[in-house]
């Protein structure tokens, strides 16, 4: 697993022994950040149940100015902090060890906001996508420009409206799929 472009190209990424983690492939992500393109420079990039923080990693290297990795497995949340440290970042990025939609309840709380969630729960925690997708819809954490991004089985299907998020675009890539949500105007 590597950084596909921007200022950490091609350098390698850590993931965890076994199956504990389902990284985002190199693949899916560079067609991710093509589809994002320029966007990315100076946004504001939640990357949740981030596992070894490839996406948000991604982001950084492409000019993000800032990453929150949510994670809840300790493991996973040190492999985070070692990738990082592997590739001498230190600013732009807060690390949250909480389960998702309990971190995303605490930022709302705090009034952040963000360009761009990614989202990527494990496959079998199929009803993680219906509550996080419905919280971030009536949640203070999106601009109305905001992109709400799901990665999700291929045969799985998270569904086209969670509240007031409405899926824009489907993209299907091997076994894997992203889903593009936006707020309705």
């Amino acid at each position: 697993m590597r950084v596909i472009a921007g200022k950490f190209r091609s350098r390698t990424l850590r993931s965890l022994k076994g199956n504990e983690l389902r990284p985002t492939s190199d693949r899916l992500r560079e067609t991710l950040f093509n589809i994002l393109g320029p966007t990315v420079e100076g946004a504001a990039f939640f990357d949740l149940y981030a596992g070894t923080g490839a996406v948000g990693i991604e982001a950084l290297s492409r000019g993000a100015h800032a990453v929150y990795f949510v994670e809840s497995s300790p493991r996973a949340a040190a492999l985070i902090r070692e990738n990082l440290r592997s590739l001498g970042i230190t600013e732009g990025f807060e690390i949250h060890e909480r389960e998702a939609n309990r971190e995303l309840r605490l930022l709302d709380s705090q009034a952040v906001a963000c360009d761009f969630v990614f989202l990527d729960p494990p496959y079998r925690m199929s009803g993680a996508y219906e509550e996080t997708l419905g919280y971030l819809s009536q949640s203070r954490l999106l601009r109305p420009e905001s992109a709400v991004i799901a990665e999700h089985d291929r045969k799985f299907d998270p569904g086209d409206r969670h509240g007031a998020l409405e899926r824009f675009r489907l993209l299907q890539q091997g076994d894997a799929a992203l889903s593009f949500y936006r707020r309705k105007a």
